[in-house]
């Protein structure tokens, strides 16, 4: 059981650390209550993840300006908006 612990304490730790934040972005994360500031906003982070094309809506623009969306913005052209 103990060892059971310690393996998973030791894996914890190493996504932890793979994961790490910029100290920007932690200043940015202390101030909020949540990591993200509606499950919307969580759905666009995961469809938009770094080192993928970057796939936004007007909707999605006006989701996060009417909800307050923080975090790393995502810019793109205004040719690249997808209208649906």
């Amino acid at each position: 059981m103990r060892r059971r612990f310690i393996l998973s304490l030791l894996a914890t730790t190493a996504l932890l650390a793979a994961g790490c934040a910029s100290s920007e972005e932690w200043d940015t994360w202390k101030t909020r209550p949540a990591h993200f500031a509606s499950t919307d906003h969580a759905a666009f982070s995961v469809r938009n993840r770094v080192g993928t094309s970057p796939r936004v809506s007007r909707q999605d623009i006006e989701t996060a300006r009417q909800q307050a969306w923080w975090g790393r913005p995502i810019t793109v052209e205004q040719a690249q908006i997808l209208e649906r």
